[in-house]
């Protein structure tokens, strides 16, 4: 690799980048005021407190897509429910190839959307934020040691001064943030290495917890259990090719990201967990157990004692009325004279 020249500033890589550059500024700025704060606190300006700046930089980037997480768990939830209208729609023109009808199933589709406030492009929006978001941060982390050698012009609040102090920063005495595998010495490997295993970890639990608690299992035959066992396999092994080449700053940010990426999952899990899923059959236990707690603390009777109480009321209609309900009358209407 040239030392002397970023190869992320040149040809499309260069081009992609130039346009990313307001979100680039953005996080240098939120860095470098995070990093203020803790040398106010009494940190040492080169060390430890460029890590935790990484780490802040992650929380503010969670906490900006939580409120969009949400909403798309809100649109999964209307699109899960809109399933039995879907499939009707579609068996309405199932082995019509026809352009008119094709389009008259896609309109029938997007009424169906818009009647009912739901987006079925709603769950790609956090990865569409997140994937932006990890571009800046590996190029941001890799342009640093070009701005301490005065290499690259200055981006953002990271000057040559402070690209030096960045530079110069290790975790515990052992690894330098701008370390990769390779140029790292036999320590910085081994903890890069743990933590690319760690990362590894994290992703398979996401999506093994995913399969196995928060997936219908109708849902999984066929080629859709396939994909998902492929892919429960495919993504860990991206991330060893990957992270292998990486700075240990920005193995620093991927692995605080998948952490918080799980904790979600586990939200996700107990708060809108995919009906039918194991989840959602342990959401309804622990809803009947609340309900029936705080009708206890109110005074009222339980879920059971109310069914079963309605169930007597019930018998006791059909011993004194009979089996077979009073069918509703109709109204005479007056003749008109």
């Amino acid at each position: 690799m040239n030392q002397n020249q970023f190869l992320l500033d040149s040809g499309f890589w260069g081009w992609l980048y130039k346009i990313l550059t307001p979100i680039e500024w953005l996080m240098t700025q939120i860095m470098k005021l995070f990093h203020d704060f803790l040398v106010m606190l009494g940190m040492q300006e080169i060390g430890v407190s460029w890590v935790f700046s990484i780490i802040f930089l992650v929380l503010v980037v969670q906490a900006c897509i939580l409120p969009i997480f949400y909403k798309q768990m809100l649109s999964m939830r209307k699109m899960q429910a809109l399933q039995p209208k879907m499939q009707k729609i579609q068996n309405k023109y199932k082995g019509k190839t026809d352009q008119a009808s094709k389009e008259a199933m896609s309109r029938e589709m997007m009424k169906l959307y818009q009647d009912n406030d739901a987006n079925p492009a709603g769950s790609c929006l956090p990865m569409l934020i997140q994937g932006p978001v990890f571009m800046c941060m590996f190029y941001v982390l890799s342009a640093i040691p070009y701005i301490a050698r005065e290499k690259r012009a200055a981006l953002g609040a990271f000057d040559v001064e402070t690209a030096k102090q960045f530079s110069e920063s290790k975790v515990l005495g052992l690894v330098n943030t701008t370390d990769t595998f390779g140029s790292g010495d036999m320590v910085a490997k081994t903890i890069i290495v743990v933590f690319v295993v760690l990362m590894c970890a994290c992703m398979f639990f996401m999506q093994w917890i995913n399969m196995n608690k928060n997936m219908n299992p109708a849902a999984m035959q066929g080629q859709a259990a396939t994909m998902q066992k492929t892919m429960l396999w495919i993504f860990p092994l991206m991330y060893i090719f990957s992270g292998m080449t990486m700075p240990f700053a920005v193995l620093v940010y991927w692995l605080t990201n998948n952490v918080c990426n799980l904790l979600r999952t586990f939200w996700q899990m107990y708060t809108f967990p995919t009906p039918g899923s194991p989840a959602a059959d342990a959401k309804e236990v622990r809803d009947h157990k609340k309900e029936n707690e705080r009708r206890a603390k109110a005074g009222q009777p339980s879920l059971e004692e109310e069914a079963l109480e309605k169930a007597k009321a019930e018998a006791e209609r059909k011993a004194t009325e009979g089996f077979q309900r009073q069918q509703p009358q109709r109204k005479r209407r007056n003749k008109k004279k």
